[in-house]
C-alpha cells in the first residue's frame, strides 16, 4: 500500500520537474514582449533565464541521484535563489519564478534546513512585491524589510506546521503498520493454536484407543484367560476322576462356576468398551455403517446425511451419539414397523454437534415415551451437558434430536 508521503511526493513531482521550465519559458516570452525595443537589456534577461534553466537541468533534472544529497541540493537551490533575486531586481515580473523556488525549498532540502531557503525565496518574492519603493532613503528600505518579513514569517510558519503534520502522519502510519503486523502475528498464532488443538484432540483420541486396548488386555488376562485356564484345569481333573463320581461332580461343578464367573466378567468388560464401529472409523462412518446394517436387516431405507466440517469429538461424545443412533433405529424397528424410510442427519456446528433421526411411522404416545428406552438415552446425553428432544405426532412419524457440546 502506497504511503501518504510517497503519494504526496508523486503528486508534487511535476511541480519540481516541469513547472520551473514552463515558468522560465513564460517569463522569457513576457520579457521579450516588454523589452523588444531594448535589445541589450533583453539579451541579459534571456541569458539569465537560460542560465537558470541550465542550472536546473544539470543539478536536478539529469542527475536524479543528486536529489538525495543535501549538500548538492543546497548549492543547487542557493544558485536558483540567486538567479531569481537578480532577475526580480531587473524585472519585477520574475517574482512569479518564486513559485518554483518555494516548491523546491519545501520539497528537496528537508527540515530544518528548508527554513533558510524558504526565507531566501521569500526575500525574492518580497523584493518583487516591493518594486517602486524609494531605495535612496532609509524609509524605502524599512518598507522593503516589512514586505520581506511579511513573506518570510507566514511561509516559515507554514513549513513548521507542515513538519508537525508530516510527523503526525508518520506516527500514524507507524502505528498502523505495527497494528497490522500484530494482527498478522495474532492470526498466525490463532491458526497455529487451531492446528495444535486439532492435533491434540486427535492425539487424545489415539491415546484413548490405546488406553482402551491396554485395558482390554488387562481385562482379558485377569478374567477370561485366568478363567479359561481354571476351567481347563478342572475339566482335566474331572477326566482323570472319571471312575470317582463324587470327585468328578466336584470338578464339574467347579468348572461350571468358573465358566459362569468368567461370562459375568466378560459381559462387564464388554459393556465398558467403545463400540466396534468407532474403533475403525470416525463418528460419521460409524453411524453410516450402523444405519446400513440396520437397513439391510429391516428392509427399510435409512439415509445418512453429514453437514458441516467433520471434526474429532470427545470419545464419550462419539459413543453417546452412536448409541443414540442405534437406540433410535432399534425403536423404529420395534415401535414403527410400518415406517417406509428413516433419515439420520449428523450436523457439525461451531459449538456443538447434533444428530437427528426421523421416520415416517405412526408416531408414539406418552406411554411410548416411557417404554421406548429413551430414558437411558436422555441420561447418557445429559451426562455430557447435552440436550435431547422428541417430536412425534400420530400418523406423522417421530423425530429424535440430540445436541452435544464440543467441550
Amino acid at each position: 500500500m502506497e504511503s501518504w508521503q510517497t503519494a504526496w511526493e508523486r503528486r508534487q513531482r511535476p511541480m519540481v520537474t516541469v513547472v520551473p521550465y514552463v515558468l522560465l519559458a513564460f517569463l522569457a516570452a513576457l520579457t521579450v514582449a516588454y523589452k523588444h525595443d531594448q535589445p541589450g537589456s533583453l539579451a541579459i534577461d534571456l541569458a539569465l533565464c537560460a542560465a537558470a534553466a541550465v542550472w536546473n537541468l544539470v543539478f536536478f533534472t539529469v542527475h536524479p541521484p543528486w536529489r538525495e544529497r543535501r549538500g548538492i541540493m543546497s548549492v543547487f537551490l542557493a544558485g536558483l535563489i540567486l538567479f531569481g533575486l537578480i532577475m526580480v531586481i531587473r524585472n519585477p515580473w520574475f517574482g512569479f519564478y518564486s513559485v518554483a523556488l518555494y516548491f523546491y525549498a519545501f520539497r528537496i532540502i528537508g527540515w530544518p534546513r528548508e527554513l533558510f531557503f524558504i526565507a531566501g525565496t521569500a526575500v525574492v518574492a518580497g523584493t518583487a512585491q516591493a518594486t517602486g519603493l524609494d531605495y535612496h532613503s532609509w524609509f524605502g528600505w524599512v518598507q522593503w524589510a516589512t514586505v520581506v518579513v511579511a513573506n518570510v514569517v507566514p511561509l516559515c510558519l507554514l513549513a513548521w506546521f507542515g513538519e508537525i503534520v508530516f510527523r503526525h502522519q508518520d506516527s500514524r502510519e507507524a502505528a498502523l503498520r505495527e497494528a497490522q503486523e500484530a494482527n498478522a502475528r495474532l492470526a498466525a498464532a490463532l491458526a497455529d493454536n487451531a492446528a495444535l488443538q486439532e492435533k491434540l484432540v486427535e492425539q487424545a483420541r489415539t491415546a484413548g484407543v490405546l488406553d482402551e486396548r491396554a485395558r482390554m488386555a488387562r481385562e482379558i488376562h485377569d478374567t477370561l484367560a485366568q478363567g479359561l485356564t481354571g476351567i481347563v484345569t478342572q475339566l482335566q481333573a474331572a477326566e482323570h476322576a472319571a471312575d470317582e463320581p463324587a470327585a468328578w461332580r466336584r470338578h464339574h461343578d467347579a468348572a461350571t462356576a468358573l465358566a459362569r464367573e468368567s461370562l459375568t466378567e466378560a459381559r462387564r468388560s464388554v459393556n465398558e468398551l467403545r463400540p466396534e464401529p468407532l474403533e475403525t472409523g470416525r463418528l460419521a462412518d460409524a453411524i453410516t455403517e450402523v444405519a446400513a446394517k440396520w437397513s439391510a436387516r429391516q428392509g427399510v431405507p435409512a439415509q445418512v446425511t453429514v453437514t458441516g466440517e467433520t471434526r474429532t469429538l470427545r470419545p464419550e461424545a462419539e459413543v453417546a451419539l452412536l448409541r443414540t443412533a442405534q437406540e433410535a433405529l432399534a425403536n423404529v424397528a420395534k415401535h414403527a414397523p410400518t415406517a417406509t424410510r428413516v433419515g439420520l442427519t449428523l450436523s457439525y456446528m461451531d459449538q456443538q454437534t447434533a444428530l437427528d433421526v426421523r421416520d415416517d411411522g405412526p408416531g408414539i404416545t406418552d406411554n411410548g415415551h416411557r417404554g421406548f428406552g429413551l430414558e437411558a438415552m436422555r441420561q447418557r446425553i445429559e451426562a455430557l451437558d447435552g440436550t435431547l428432544q422428541i417430536e412425534s405426532e400420530a400418523g406423522m412419524g417421530t423425530g429424535i434430536s440430540v445436541c452435544v457440546p464440543h467441550e
